[in-house]
């Protein structure tokens, strides 16, 4: 169950990862237009704050990689849980405010992942 739980927190890593790039560099192309479902002038107009979400992304796409990588086990749990949770809680919350795509494209990904590792744990 290990080997699954560590995949998992690996592909909401990866994950976050695609995001911060569709948010940060690819927000105002066709590519990111057409996965926000935006207009060129909404997508110009947001620019800023898409990059600023963008970098959040990454920063929980960080956390999840210390928490897989760091030495010392029981912190590296510690730590992919709370950066799964943190996860969660941004997907329920963009599935109730903006899209309820991200109940399933972010909020379920972390939901297995957390399940996964407090199983392994």
């Amino acid at each position: 169950m290990g080997f699954l739980a560590s995949t998992l927190v690996a592909l909401v890593a990866l994950e976050h990862i695609y995001i911060l790039i569709l948010e940060m560099f690819l927000w105002t192309t066709p590519y990111g237009r057409k996965a926000f479902g935006m207009k060129p002038e909404q997508a110009e107009a947001t620019k800023v704050l898409a990059a600023n979400q963008g970098l959040y992304n990454g920063f929980l796409a960080i956390g999840l990689i210390w928490g897989l990588l760091h030495p010392d086990l029981s912190v590296g749990y510690q730590l992919q849980l709370f950066f799964l949770g943190c996860v969660l809680v941004a997907g329920l919350y963009g599935g109730m405010t903006a899209s309820r795509k991200i109940l399933f494209v972010q909020a379920l990904p972390a939901t297995l992942a957390i399940l996964a590792v407090l199983i392994a744990g």
